[in-house]
């Protein structure tokens, strides 16, 4: 039994501190996905839910911390009854979610490791119940956990993880990602990603008098009735599968993918900062070295009277909301496109001038 305890105690403890860090890594993507969790529960369960939202950044940037520290605690046995309490609450609540978002499909990924790790929701809910099972190991075996450090050690150990994750998490919101994990990355080329790469191949679950059958191609012969249909190489799946760009009934994507782009991302105008909007304003005029392009989610009305009020001179187009925010964590962002590879990002506290969009595509 001292085998298992030590063994749960090291590798949830290791589970919290790397998933934590993957969040802290990213506030704001945790945030979205928390967003995702309340309107599902505002809609499906009760309407409150909707008053959680506004705080979703603040509860990320919360649970990301706390996953950090929970996990340095429990490695290194501080106040291990407590913690114990705390880390049984959070696993109930986190297999709840799984679970929920599982059996009712509702959120495709729940965010568990960040955009570092997919997990499809079963996958998520199971690796739940283990850390659950680790976890009721550790309740109960909470009163034999020895304090590996002195008290005051301790103790400084635990309040400077919460220090330094704190810092951690306000800067990638004020900035961007220490590391970027999704497919639009610096260095990606998105034309090759929004392709698979190589042949999708799929087993075909068919049914027939009662019984099922699973064929590697699509049966012609008569009395089959499909089931389902199950991908055999996900990993050759297109990494973008979403990116649309357009104008009217035009469709722009293809010209966003080549030659030199600026593009500037506001997805919701009513959330937009203004704070470096001069900056923003003179990236959108004309320049010999680039094209300035604005990508919104907002409607046409709203984005004209938006754009008209804080002069924005650049053409703009208009792309799926989730997009954007998947493209870069801020709103707005700035982009650096040349012919489809991602040059150069920034939050809108790191705007660029002209002068370093130049400075960058001269190294090029």
């Amino acid at each position: 039994m001292k085998i298992i305890k030590e063994f749960a105690r090291y590798i949830v403890g290791a589970l919290f501190i790397f998933s934590g860090i993957i969040k802290v890594n990213d506030p704001v993507g945790t945030a979205i996905k928390l967003e995702e969790y309340f309107q599902v529960f505002a809609s499906d369960i009760a309407p409150f839910f909707e008053w959680f939202v506004p705080a979703a950044l603040f509860l990320s940037v919360v649970l990301s911390v706390l996953e950090v520290v929970l996990g340095v605690a429990l490695i290194i046995g501080y106040r291990m009854r407590l913690t114990a309490w705390v880390l049984l609450a959070m696993i109930v609540f986190f297999t709840f979610l799984t679970f929920y978002s599982a059996y009712f499909n509702k959120v495709t990924d729940c965010g568990c490791f960040g955009d570092a790790i997919k997990l499809t929701p079963w996958q998520s809910f199971y690796k739940d119940i283990i850390l659950l099972v680790l976890i009721a190991v550790i309740f109960w075996k909470r009163g034999d956990y020895k304090l590996l450090l002195s008290t005051k050690m301790s103790e400084i150990k635990v309040a400077g993880t919460t220090i330094v994750m704190i810092v951690l998490a306000i800067y990638a919101i004020q900035h961007l990602p220490f590391i970027d994990f999704r497919a639009y990355k610096i260095g990606n080329h998105l034309p090759t990603l929004m392709q698979n790469s190589e042949p999708l191949k799929y087993i075909y679950i068919m049914k027939k008098d009662g019984e099922k059958f699973e064929f590697e191609v699509y049966p012609s012969e008569e009395g089959y009735e499909y089931v389902d249909a199950r991908l055999v190489n996900p990993d050759a799946a297109a990494k973008i599968t979403d990116l649309n760009v357009w104008q009217g009934d035009d469709d722009y994507t293809d010209q966003l993918l080549s030659g030199i782009k600026l593009v500037i991302i506001i997805h919701q105008i009513e959330k937009t900062s203004l704070d470096e909007i001069d900056r923003l304003r003179n990236l959108t005029y004309n320049n010999p070295r680039f094209d300035p392009w604005i990508l919104t989610s907002s409607g046409y009305e709203k984005f004209e009277a938006f754009r008209h009020a804080n002069q924005l001179a650049a053409p703009y187009f208009f792309a799926d909301a989730t997009v954007l925010k998947t493209m870069v964590r801020s709103n707005p962002g700035v982009l650096l496109l040349k012919d489809g590879v991602v040059l150069a990002k920034w939050h809108y506290n790191d705007t660029p001038l002209a002068d370093d969009v130049i400075e960058i595509l001269n190294r090029q």
